[in-house]
């Protein structure tokens, strides 16, 4: 809703007439005009001519005439007022004026018709509100918002004439948004700074009572500033404790990580609770996963302690195939912007392939304890660019098609822990991954990501279990969108996006398969 619009909202019904405004500058003495002037009074008698409301309804019809222009059924009521072409004679109209005239005149009562008619046009403003389409606060669900929680007109004539200026952002239209305010306009200087210079002018005038936004809008790609309430950005309550409830989701995850390391149980998982002593030999390949997942969230919360970034408690996600998925951590608060988010978000998988690669370059060098180790079909290293590049790496030759190898079981508890991390670091939704792709390229090259990713895990569900029932959770519990930032518009530095493009990088590793025969003079002497 712009200006304009908010003064026709207003003032409608002072504008209906006009002509009656500019009354006062026509001559006293032309016929004409004074009929005109008459006919005016008696269509709308609420126009009365004491002086003092004359001059009030002079000024309020003359902004309007000014910010919104005279409507078309206004220009011809103005026509036909100075043409004299309206039905009557000038005598009737001056035998009722004495009628009119005579009759006492009783201020108040014109006083409270005013009142009533701006009531009612405030009404009919009310009503014609819209909510903007394209939400540029995605992720914040729309409450039912009562008069307390609004923001009223006084306060954005403030944020609009004050707290915005030349040097931050000029404002030049403005929108209704739910409980706030969607300022469109200019961005002056940088972002970052302009955000600043807004926060510390918004804090001063109204303290912690609202809560600023500096965003891109999603329909045309331009900056725009959102003024919400603060009440209307609480945190949703749940029945069950959060804390009760990862705790319940961890000790699943432990179970589920013992399961995946005894081979012997998991072709009959019914067998595993009269064969709960087998569980024991799961613990060393439990145990190295669990540390990898451990390290991956110990990463995120000591970034995001650095970075005043308020982490849940995070709910570890339990996998027949793999043990685990990781873990779902909500972020609960507002990150001040996208290189605080890329931070913490490219912490966890870092930390985690870190450990995990060395691990896994340890299992290939270090001899297996009993002797023996696992024993696998060279075929398996195929599963995975990263292992099978470093698997021919480390073993040459000995590595051929067909022929079973045996390694240290480092080698696949290691992997399973980079695989999680991979898995975590796809960009799609509110992921690791789809975090840091929203961190470097912005809310709408996210959701791109988003797309192609779960379409490409879709189409390897097809041969893939694991990738099913990965993509089955990322649509139900972590396709986004992510919520906003505080401040969305300014890039992170180059040297975290170096960071956030290399976990992607290595996660795209770790997923993709090794598409080349490990025994190469073999091929070639078949030729």
């Amino acid at each position: 809703m712009n200006l304009a619009a908010s003064f026709r909202g207003n003032f409608g019904v002072l504008s209906q007439c006009s002509s009656c405004c500019d009354l006062r500058f026509q001559p006293l003495l032309s016929s004409s005009s004074f009929a005109n002037s008459q006919r005016c009074r008696l269509r709308n008698l609420k126009f009365s001519r004491v002086p003092r409301l004359c001059r009030k309804r002079e000024m309020f019809c003359r902004v309007t005439e000014t910010e919104t222009g005279p409507d078309s059924n206004n220009d011809e009521e103005e026509d036909t007022h100075e043409s004299g072409e309206k039905p009557g004679t000038t005598d009737s109209v001056e035998e009722k004026d004495s009628q009119i005239d005579l009759q006492p005149i009783n201020v108040q009562q014109i006083n409270n018709n005013d009142a009533e008619t701006t009531a009612q046009g405030a009404v009919q403003e009310d009503d014609a509100i819209e909510v903007t389409s394209g939400s540029p606060l995605p992720g914040v669900k729309p409450q039912q918002l009562d008069e307390s929680m609004r923001i009223p007109k006084e306060t954005i004539d403030i944020l609009k004439d004050q707290v915005f200026a030349f040097d931050t952002f000029f404002v030049t239209s403005q929108e209704p948004y739910e409980g706030g305010v969607l300022f469109k306009g200019n961005l002056r200087g940088q972002a970052a700074r302009s955000y600043e210079k807004i926060s510390t002018r918004m804090q001063n005038k109204f303290g912690d009572e609202y809560k600023l936004f500096l965003l891109i809008n999603p329909e045309d790609d331009k900056p725009v500033a959102v003024v919400v309430p603060k009440t209307t950005l609480q945190p949703e309550t749940t029945a069950v404790p959060e804390w009760l409830a990862a705790g319940a989701f961890g000790l699943v995850t432990v179970f589920t990580l013992l399961l995946r390391n005894v081979p012997a149980l998991q072709s009959n998982l019914l067998s595993t609770f009269d064969n709960l002593n087998l569980l024991s030999n799961g613990l060393p390949g439990a145990f190295v996963t669990a540390l990898l997942l451990g390290v991956h969230e110990l990463g995120h919360i000591l970034v995001a302690k650095s970075t005043g970034v308020k982490l849940g408690v995070p709910f570890f996600v339990p996998s027949w195939q793999i043990g685990s998925f990781g873990a779902i951590t909500r972020i609960k608060n507002i990150v001040p912007n996208r290189e605080d988010l890329l931070k913490v978000a490219a912490a966890g998988p870092l930390a985690g392939f870190s450990l995990g690669f060395v691990l896994f370059l340890l299992g290939f060098i270090l001899p297996p304890s009993d002797g023996i180790g696992v024993v696998v079909d060279a075929s398996v290293f195929h599963e995975s660019f990263l292992a099978g590049g470093v698997a021919k790496l480390l073993l040459g030759d000995v590595l051929k098609e067909g022929t079973p190898i045996s390694v240290n079981p480092l080698v696949i508890w290691a992997w399973a822990g980079l695989l999680i991390n991979a898995i975590n670091s796809i960009p799609a939704g509110d992921l690791d991954g789809g975090r840091i792709s929203f961190a470097i390229w912005g809310r709408k090259a996210s959701a791109r990501f988003t797309s192609v990713s779960i379409g490409l895990l879709g189409l390897s569900s097809l041969f893939n279990d694991v990738a099913f029932n990965w993509v089955v959770l990322i649509f139900i519990l972590q396709r986004g969108p992510i919520a906003p930032l505080s401040e969305e518009i300014t890039d992170p530095d180059n040297k975290y996006v170096a960071l956030g493009v290399l976990v992607l990088i290595l996660g795209l590793l770790v997923c993709l398969p090794y598409p080349f025969p490990f025994n190469y003079d073999s091929i070639n002497t078949d030729f």
